[in-house]
């Protein structure tokens, strides 16, 4: 008996689990679908184009595999106009998460924290050290490791973050000889980069050391360490107006 007792309580236990497991993906998706919908909901009151250009590009679509499946005729017609639709709705919810993002780097540029935020959401195997360096007004460099080689991005006041830069570099190259270093500061003036195509401009940088290399760079650096440290660095963009004395104490002693 007690043999035919223990798979059956096996067989409950695993369907049991299977139950809970089905549970939990059925509310993270609810969550998910919730989370995205109040997203748009945001978005479609602050952006007054979202929706005429989301309908606009469904509509066009279905009415081109419409015109294109009378035009084909017989069964095609029919494989068209689903194709069509899906396609539509495929294309409005990337005009709507374009949007989205644009008006979220467009909301943070000029936010302090704003480049350690974008950097940290990247896209890719790229090896991120918010805040190496930084002043008493909050302008700070942040490390980025790549197949490029070691990228440091200033944010801030430029007159400021120059020599912060200047300084991370030259601390650098003596510990990594050849490997190319590169420095970008966030802003819209000349020379600079836009906070929105801070991801791109990182990609186009030509890839001068392999993964390997890359990971026995990232252990070198890391005896180099931070002047102030993550812990002293806001977790995303903060407003202008936001109070950051104590944080600005804080980066100073260090």
């Amino acid at each position: 008996m007690a043999k035919s007792r223990k798979p059956a309580q096996d067989k409950a236990a695993n369907r049991a689990a299977k139950k809970e497991a089905k549970a939990a993906r059925k509310a993270a998706s609810k969550q998910r679908r919730s989370q995205l919908w109040q997203a748009f909901q945001i978005q479609r009151k602050e952006d007054k184009r979202l929706l005429p250009y989301m309908i606009g590009a469904f509509v066009l679509i279905v009415g081109l595999s419409v015109v294109g499946g009378i035009y084909a005729g017989g069964f095609t017609t029919y494989m068209l106009i689903p194709l069509g639709i899906v396609l539509g709705a495929l294309v409005a919810f990337i005009i709507f998460g374009r949007r989205a993002q644009k008006s979220v780097y467009k909301k943070a540029e000029g936010q302090t924290g704003a480049a350690a935020w974008a950097l940290d959401n990247m896209r890719g195997k790229w090896r991120v050290t918010p805040g190496v360096a930084a002043t008493g007004h909050f302008d700070a460099v942040h490390r980025v490791i790549g197949r490029p080689g070691v990228i440091f991005v200033g944010e801030g006041a430029a007159n400021r973050v120059k020599p912060l830069l200047a300084q991370e570099k030259k601390r650098t190259a003596r510990l990594i000889g050849d490997t190319p270093i590169y420095d970008i500061i966030i802003g819209n003036g000349e020379g600079e980069v836009p906070l929105s195509k801070l991801e791109r401009h990182l990609n186009k940088l030509p890839a001068n050391i392999t993964v390997k290399q890359l990971d026995a760079l990232e252990s070198r650096l890391a005896a180099l360490g931070s002047k102030i440290g993550p812990a002293a660095m806001p977790k995303g963009p903060l407003p202008a107006q936001a109070k950051m004395r104590g944080v600005q104490r804080t980066v100073r002693r260090r």
